[in-house]
């Protein structure tokens, strides 16, 4: 494992500004009249406005019920705990509901992981360093030094952690090592390796992955070679969360682009290296504005 320390890039763009008093709620549980009402009485009762609400229900009668709440208050921070305390109390009043409250001037802290390929990795970057993503890029963990000059222009720290063969776990020890109690989430940017149960269970933080095609279709190695023998009409990429069964955790997002007979495997590379982006970029900005909830295997995205 090696870390290469970063100096602060020249020109860097003025980091995002973060949203002060601001707060978002997420409420989810079983449906039944009276939540919204309930959840409003309490930010009211503490000067909070409610900025934005989005609310979900796959069954009026019953079923599923999610809601999203961004509200402010001068002196927010000040103020969390005893409404937290207070939404405690009330949502405990009769529904059966979870939910989660942060302040949304801290943002996420997220480790990306990479392999050689780097397209999604510097896009993940510089979007940050615009101000287009609201997250505290903590690290970049790669099994190759490629692009160790690349993110150091950044000013991120680079983890060299090799990664070869069937057996991982000297590798996840040190990722592990790296990462406990100091990332809220994790990216993989087209990293190359598969995660084991273990290290899932263990990191205990949501786990972001893009995968080079429109699940289900074209798994395994060159899916662009596979893609233009087939003659295919549309290629595209899916960004989802991480479970033990690859490749089948809950989706967050997926983009197609038209192709046709003409198209080598170059180009057809070279538009889906551009669908990844937008798509994995779409996948994290969501998920750090917490607009992302898990439903057993699928997601609820309010956007």
């Amino acid at each position: 494992m090696t870390l290469t320390q970063n100096a602060p890039a020249p020109h860097q763009a003025p980091p995002m500004q973060p949203t002060a008093d601001q707060a978002v709620l997420i409420v989810h549980g079983r449906d039944r009249t009276g939540i919204v009402a309930a959840i409003s009485t309490v930010l009211g009762r503490h000067g909070a406005n409610i900025v934005s609400l989005d609310q979900y229900s796959d069954d009026p009668h019953g079923g599923a019920f999610f809601q999203r709440t961004v509200f402010g208050r001068p002196d927010l921070k000040a103020a969390l705990p005893a409404i937290e305390e207070d939404l405690r109390q009330e949502l405990a009043n009769g529904f059966e509901l979870e939910y989660t409250l942060r302040d949304l001037s801290v943002p996420k802290r997220v480790a990306i992981f990479a392999s050689k390929t780097d397209h999604c990795l510097l896009d993940l970057l510089w979007r940050n360093r615009r101000g287009e993503l609201p997250v505290n890029v903590s690290m970049v963990i790669s099994n190759h030094a490629d692009s160790a000059d690349e993110v150091r222009s950044f000013g991120i720290p680079f983890f060299h952690v090799p990664s070869q063969g069937a057996d991982k776990s000297a590798a996840e020890a040190q990722h592990l090592q790296l990462l406990t109690g100091n990332v809220d989430f994790i990216v993989l940017a087209r990293y190359m390796q598969i995660l084991s149960g273990e290290f899932i269970e263990r990191v205990g933080v949501p786990i972001i992955n893009i995968h080079h095609s429109f699940l289900p279709a074209f798994i395994g190695a060159d899916p662009y070679a596979k893609a233009r023998q087939r003659g295919v009409k549309l290629i595209g990429a899916t960004a989802h969360y991480v479970t033990e069964d690859l490749d089948e955790g809950p989706i967050i997002e997926q983009d197609v682009v038209r192709v046709n007979h003409a198209h080598t495997v170059a180009e057809l590379r070279r538009q889906g290296a551009d669908v990844e982006r937008s798509v994995l970029s779409r996948a994290v900005l969501w998920h750090a504005e917490d607009r992302v909830i898990r439903h057993g295997n699928h997601t609820i995205v309010f956007q």
